[in-house]
């Protein structure tokens, strides 16, 4: 399920990997805020089965935590069946994947990949 609750996890999750980067761009950077996007349908069931991802999160972030950065959600197939079953996903951000977190700082652009 992706409600308030998961946005704040992300949002601590995402202070953590600021704090914690190796990449001098980022290791400054604040979260202040993940939003769900505007839109219901890029939430909605039949969305995210078709596209296994939500698109047009928001993410505030940076050395002010000010900046809005675009957030893509991608499901992977564990994911997904829990989303289907509106059933917590919390559990399905595995931090030890390398690639569970991308950032494009000048397009202001994250993706973060659920297992």
């Amino acid at each position: 399920m992706v409600d308030r609750e998961f946005c704040d996890f992300l949002e601590y999750k995402l202070g953590q990997v600021f704090a914690n980067s190796k990449n001098e761009q980022i290791n400054h950077f604040w979260c202040d805020g993940v939003l769900l996007p505007t839109i219901d349908k890029y939430y909605s069931k039949k969305f995210v089965n078709d596209n296994r991802e939500i698109p047009m999160m928001k993410v505030f972030a940076g050395l002010t935590g000010q900046d809005e950065y675009e957030l893509t959600l991608k499901l992977g197939s564990q994911a997904l069946s829990k989303y289907a079953r509106e059933m917590d996903i919390t559990g399905c951000l595995d931090e030890k994947d390398e690639n569970w977190f991308e950032i494009d700082i000048e397009r202001k652009k994250i993706v973060i990949q659920l297992t």
